[in-house]
């Protein structure tokens, strides 16, 4: 297709040359159109116009669609029994989701007061078992005592 020449360039190097060939199309003929009849003629049609012109021309008859399968009736009953049966299970769900949500919020309430009890516990340890401090008890100085009658007076 591309018929190749080798040429020698200025500095003698050799250069390939590829010239394209052209390609030949075949002549194409249109096939002839017959004509084709009608199965029957179709009438003429004259329609006068109201400012005194008259068309004529052939009529054409509109496009009837293909005729639809008609759709079996549903009974209302039927339609009825399904939508209570579809209200039915989005009420069975949501009770689901209601009873899923107090459990979790219980358990969450349970952890919260465990978790109070834990650190006020420990807080409460760590009061009574404490190094620091006065140790439990009045403190009494007894320098300042006045005893009279077995009592101690302050």
């Amino acid at each position: 297709m591309y018929p190749e020449r080798v040429h020698h360039g200025p500095d003698g190097r050799a250069v390939e040359v590829h010239t394209p060939t052209p390609i030949t199309t075949a002549a194409v003929t249109p096939a002839p159109l017959v004509p084709a009849q009608p199965g029957a003629i179709p009438s003429v049609a004259s329609v006068v116009l109201p400012d005194g012109r008259v068309v004529t021309g052939y009529a054409i008859n509109p496009v009837q669609p293909e005729p639809t399968a008609e759709k079996p009736a549903v009974s209302r009953a039927v339609v009825n029994v399904a939508l209570g049966g579809v209200g039915l299970l989005a009420m069975c769900g949501g009770l689901l989701l209601l009873t899923t949500f107090i459990a979790a919020l219980t358990a969450l309430i349970t952890q919260l007061v465990t978790l109070a009890a834990v650190i006020f516990g420990g807080w409460i340890a760590v009061q009574v078992f404490s190094v620091s401090g006065h140790k439990g008890g009045t403190t009494v100085n007894i320098r300042k005592a006045v005893i009279k009658r077995n009592h101690f007076h302050g």
